[in-house]
C-alpha cells in the first residue's frame, strides 16, 4: 500500500477521487459552497431545521462514554455531513435531506435467526436509551467527539436469536430515489449497505443511534436510525437502516464495491495503514486549527483489540 505524509486538505481530497473527477457531482457542489460563501457561511444555520425537532428523548448517561473530551457543535454535526444519498458536497445532506419521510419507519430483521420480526422506529425508541459519547473518525482525515443517543445493537441480537450459523451481520439503508435525490445517480451502488462480524455487532460499544443531544437523529445525520462503531471509520456507521440481516458469510459492503483496494471490511481506525489519498496517522477535529495524532482503533483498543488476535490488521485493514 502506498505510504504518503499528511498534508493539508485539498478539494480532490474530501471526495473519493472518481467522484471529484466526476465534472457534474464536482459542479453541483460546488455550486452548494458558493452559495454558502456568499451569504457569510449563514448558510450553516438556516438550511438544517431538522437540527430543532420536537421532543427531548429520556436517556441515561453510560460509564462506556469516552471521557475528557470536548464535544463537537450540534451545528457541525449537523451540517458537515457525508451522506451521499443527498450529494456529494459536505453541505448537500443539511440542505436535501428534509425530503426524506422518517415516520412511518420499519426496521426489518431477518435471515439466520430464530425470532425474526419487523420493528416500528416507535418500537424502538421506546427501548431504554443511553448517552454514549465517542469519538467519531473519518478516513478522510476529520474527526468529531458526539454525544449519541441509543441502545446497544446487541440487545436486538439478542431479541432475534441468531442460529448457529449466523456469523455477519448485514445491513442495508433505505432505496428512495424520490426522496434521496443522490441515489439518482450512479456515484455508487444503491441501496447502501454495510456489514460487522458477529462478535463486532455483539461488542458492548457498538450501538444502533435514534439521536444526538438528547434530541432525534436529524435527517442528515442519518435519521431515524443509523448504526455506529467508534473503533471504526465512519463510512461503517450506516444511515437510515431499514434490514437487518443475520447470514453465514461476509457480506458485500457498499465502500469496499466501490473501491476494493482503498475500503477494505474491517476498516478499523489504523494509524498505521494509510489511504491511497489520506494519510490516517493525524486528523483534524472540527473546530480546531491543528492536527492530532491518531489513536489505534481511535482509542478504544482495550475494549476491541481482542476481537483481532492473530489477525494482521495491515491486510485486513
Amino acid at each position: 500500500m502506498l505510504i504518503k505524509k499528511a498534508g493539508e486538505f485539498t478539494s480532490s481530497e474530501i471526495t473519493p477521487k472518481r467522484v471529484y473527477m466526476n465534472r457534474r457531482q464536482f459542479m453541483k457542489g460546488a455550486a452548494v459552497a458558493s452559495a454558502a460563501a456568499a451569504v457569510g457561511g449563514k448558510l450553516l444555520n438556516i438550511v438544517s431545521p431538522e437540527i430543532a425537532l420536537a421532543g427531548t428523548l429520556k436517556y441515561t448517561k453510560s460509564d462506556l462514554s469516552t471521557h475528557g473530551e470536548t464535544l463537537t457543535p450540534l451545528k457541525d454535526i449537523t451540517n458537515y455531513n457525508n451522506y451521499y444519498e443527498f450529494g456529494t458536497d459536505k453541505y448537500s445532506p443539511a440542505s436535501e435531506a428534509h425530503q426524506l419521510v422518517t415516520h412511518p419507519w420499519t426496521v426489518s430483521v431477518e435471515g439466520l435467526c430464530e425470532k425474526p420480526r419487523k420493528y416500528s422506529i416507535d418500537e424502538l425508541m421506546s427501548w431504554p436509551l443511553e448517552e454514549r459519547v465517542y469519538r467519531m473518525r473519518c478516513v478522510e482525515g476529520w474527526s468529531m467527539v458526539i454525544p449519541w443517543t441509543g441502545f446497544q445493537l446487541s440487545k436486538l441480537i439478542e431479541a432475534a436469536q441468531p442460529k448457529p450459523q449466523a456469523k455477519y451481520v448485514a445491513f442495508e439503508t433505505l432505496y428512495d430515489p424520490a426522496h434521496m435525490p443522490g441515489q439518482r445517480d450512479d456515484v455508487l451502488q444503491w441501496p447502501y449497505v454495510e456489514g460487522l462480524r458477529l462478535d463486532e455487532a455483539m461488542q458492548r460499544l457498538t450501538i444502533l443511534a435514534v439521536g444526538i443531544y438528547g434530541d432525534p437523529l436529524p435527517k442528515q445525520d442519518g435519521a431515524p436510525i443509523r448504526l455506529v462503531v467508534p473503533w471504526k471509520y465512519g463510512f461503517k456507521g450506516i444511515k437510515s437502516i431499514v434490514k437487518i440481516k443475520f447470514v453465514a458469510e461476509q457480506p458485500p459492503t457498499t465502500w469496499n464495491i466501490a473501491a476494493p483496494d482503498e475500503y477494505g471490511f474491517y476498516s478499523n481506525v489504523n494509524p498505521d495503514v494509510d489511504h491511497p489519498r489520506w494519510s490516517q496517522k493525524k486528523e483534524r477535529r472540527i473546530g480546531e486549527i491543528f492536527k492530532r495524532d491518531t489513536l489505534m482503533f481511535n482509542g478504544y483498543g482495550d475494549e476491541v483489540a481482542k476481537l483481532y488476535t492473530g489477525m494482521d490488521l495491515r491486510k485486513y485493514y
